[in-house]
């Protein structure tokens, strides 16, 4: 064990050439940019799929409604059919909605990660190129340690995620008000 720890220092201050170094840097801030590019795109895909799964959703109620509407053998003492029927599809459609909700705020977490960490790493390069025009010559004076070009995975502060909070909020919001507003207009119908 002795043998490994003057190795292993002498590793961290090995002076690296700047080509080495800057290319590592690149390297960083190509993935974390075509990492961000790709959570954008399954964002997106997400949204689609929670617009599609909204259109559905209001077709169906419209449906029951102008069913209800229509026919002439429901009356009030059969109002709980209806109900029941709203109830099971709204449970439905809130599982649906909040699944997706889940993928689509993981996919926006992940991508600002990616962001940050891109952020980073073109500030490291960006100090790293005015080292090196300032006459640094080939080397980085000499030494470059793990904390000129390595770049740890940056994460959001914990208030970002107060932004996924209002938009469950605003969502199941909605859901609750279609969803009092369909079965109070089932009880109107069919009762009065």
């Amino acid at each position: 064990m002795a043998d490994y720890e003057p190795y292993q220092q002498r590793q961290h201050h090995q002076a690296i050439p700047k080509e080495t170094a800057l290319q590592a840097l690149n390297t960083i801030i190509q993935l974390h940019f075509e990492k961000t590019l790709e959570k954008k795109r399954s964002i997106d895909l997400q949204k689609k799929e929670l617009h599609k799964l909204f259109q559905l959703f209001f077709i169906f109620l419209g449906l029951i409604f102008l069913s209800q509407a229509q026919s002439s053998r429901l009356q009030c003492r059969h109002c709980w059919i209806p109900i029941i029927l709203l109830s099971l599809s709204h449970l439905t459609f809130y599982v649906s909605v909040a699944q997706t909700l889940r993928c689509i705020n993981g996919f926006k977490y992940q991508r600002r990660c990616h962001k940050l960490t891109l952020g980073l790493a073109t500030e490291k390069l960006r100090e790293m190129k005015m080292r090196t025009s300032a006459g640094a010559g080939e080397q980085f004076d000499g030494v470059v340690g793990d904390d000129d070009f390595e770049i740890h995975y940056q994460e959001p502060p914990e208030s970002y995620f107060g932004k996924f909070k209002r938009n469950w909020a605003l969502h199941f919001a909605f859901l609750i008000s279609i969803y009092s507003f369909m079965v109070s207009s089932s009880v109107v119908l069919l009762c009065f």
